[in-house]
């Protein structure tokens, strides 16, 4: 076994955890640890910020939206479609972060 393979077994861990951020070169960052220490506490803040500031976003353009709003600039829907694009993949993330580990939870449970 390899040594991460071991401490995720000693850990009683599934696997790595796919991290809210990406690194520098644009690839999933991950982390080997058992969700108690700095960087699973950091990660998972950073996922609460992200997904507040998609449920703002999504308050805003459905407020833009509706009938009888005043009608936005086309630069101002290109921004708002962007900050959109962006929390959606955010929330995707984390979606499947947690569904990860999720899994490994219950594969866990299960082998017990």
């Amino acid at each position: 076994m390899r040594r991460r393979e071991l401490y995720d077994a000693a850990s009683g861990r599934g696997g790595p955890r796919l991290l809210p951020w990406s690194s520098p070169e644009g690839k999933p960052c991950y982390l080997s640890s058992d969700g108690r220490g700095y960087l699973s506490t950091l990660a998972d803040s950073i996922e609460t910020v992200q997904l507040s500031m998609g449920q703002e976003l999504l308050d805003y353009a459905r407020t833009a939206t509706a009938p009888g709003a005043k009608a936005l600039s086309a630069t101002e829907y290109r921004w708002l479609a962007c900050r959109l694009t962006e929390a959606l993949a955010a929330a995707l993330r984390v979606a499947d972060s947690r569904g990860q580990r999720i899994r490994d939870q219950a594969e866990a449970t299960e082998d017990a």
